[in-house]
């Protein structure tokens, strides 16, 4: 891929991701769609698929209820991408629930309770001196 090719697709992969949240924002009226939010997107190297991730706000939505919206909602959503960018064709949309954050705080979690572990016995050995 030329340095041309990746810029191409960086700035359509941002164009995505911003036009994707603004739309959900101010002009969806699915409930299940109301607290998502768009963590990122990617296109493919023939920019002919769009990979759309996103995480939830909202706990009472699970992620296949998001994704079955999504998939309702995706000729709508693709139209007004078609509105906002500049391109002859359109990407295909599909969605991808985007857990890393749930992940990123069980791990420090995690972390937190090894480091709490570990004063713990530093401080059972200082006493047993």
């Amino acid at each position: 891929m030329s340095s041309r090719d990746f810029y191409r697709s960086s700035r359509l992969e941002e164009q995505v991701q911003r036009t994707l949240s603004d739309v959900l924002r101010s002009e969806t009226r699915d409930p299940r769609l109301l607290n998502v939010i768009v963590t990122d997107a990617r296109v493919t190297k023939d920019l002919s698929v769009a990979w759309v991730y996103y995480s939830l706000l909202d706990k009472d939505v699970s992620p296949e209820d998001a994704n079955e919206a999504f998939v309702k909602a995706g000729g709508f959503l693709r139209t007004r991408l078609a509105k906002e960018l500049t391109i002859r064709r359109v990407p295909e949309l599909r969605f991808e629930y985007d857990d890393s954050g749930i992940r990123g705080a069980e791990l420090e979690g995690l972390i937190d309770s090894a480091v709490a572990k570990d004063r713990e016995h530093e401080s059972d050995g200082d006493e047993k001196v």
